[in-house]
């Protein structure tokens, strides 16, 4: 049986009309724990069916060290059918009342040790295309948090510039990894337009086209994303984390199969993988 939990809306930044930033606070007891790259289900009863709870997963965008607030960010889904819960969530403001259930997911659980038990050292690459952001924004604050050393780089797709949710906070963590310096905090976070000549992103002077084309190879066999690190790509030095629609997970790995790169739905009987992803559809 179900058992739900409730909590308070106690945050909403609307960014669009269907994009927005909430954050939960439970009622009854601390902000659970868990792990980054988790995904947390909500619910709320719909008045169109009768009263019936209507659930939905969505990925956590906030840290484990951070106990005072559950923050997701969340897409309006209204296309071919306005989605059950999303329009409901896009109505509720600050004070309303959501259901709950724990934390929960491996999909995107950083990797810690390799196959053979040694730590995993290689460079961490996140891809995320549109609210697939959201558990890379965990992992981004996790790691900060808890000192972690290893190279870190967030990349993010969306169609408009507006949609490039956690960008000021993601950029301060770059900055504050030119402070620093690599040997303290090494990250780095890039954004890619895909609608580049629309009059809105008219200001955009960064990468163009989705997210993954940070992995297309220029002229010269480097693609930008290589450019950006200093180094090769290769499955040896790198572990990849994509999240988004399954177009996104396909376009990466149509350019990293031919360098050999695996999923974990595919690691052969060493045990050994280099991409770990989450379709949301």
């Amino acid at each position: 049986m179900v058992v739900d939990n409730k909590a308070t809306i106690t945050y909403v930044q609307l960014l669009k009309e269907d994009l927005v930033i909430i954050r939960l606070v439970p009622k009854d007891g601390p902000v659970p724990e868990y792990q980054a790259g988790q995904f947390i289900t909500l619910g709320l009863p719909n008045p169109t069916e009768g009263g019936k709870i209507v659930r939905r997963a969505y990925s956590i965008a906030s840290h484990p060290e951070n106990r005072k607030y559950i923050e997701l960010v969340i897409r309006w889904v209204r296309k071919p059918l306005p989605g059950r819960l999303t329009t409901q969530l896009f109505n509720a403001k600050e004070g309303d009342e959501i259901l709950w259930l724990k934390p929960t997911g491996r999909a995107l659980l950083i990797n810690e040790t390799l196959p053979n038990g040694e730590p995993d050292k290689r460079r961490i690459i996140c891809i995320g295309g549109g609210t697939g952001l959201a558990p890379f924004v965990s992992f981004a604050q996790h790691l900060h948090a808890v000192g972690d050393k290893r190279e870190i780089i967030v990349l993010h797709g969306a169609s408009y510039v507006d949609e490039l949710s956690y960008k000021e906070l993601l950029t301060e963590l770059e900055d504050e990894s030119k402070r620093r310096g690599k040997d303290e905090w090494n990250f780095k976070y890039r954004a890619a337009i895909s609608r580049p000549q629309e009059w809105f992103n008219r200001s955009w002077a960064g990468q163009v086209g989705r997210v993954e084309t940070f992995l297309r190879p220029r002229e010269a066999g480097i693609s930008p994303l290589e450019e950006l690190i200093g180094d090769k790509i290769t499955k040896e030095n790198t572990m990849f984390y994509v999240c988004g629609w399954q177009g996104t997970i396909d376009g990466v790995m149509d350019f990293l199969k031919p360098k050999g790169f695996i999923t974990e739905h595919d690691k052969g009987p060493d045990g050994n993988f280099q991409v770990k992803y989450e379709s949301y559809g």
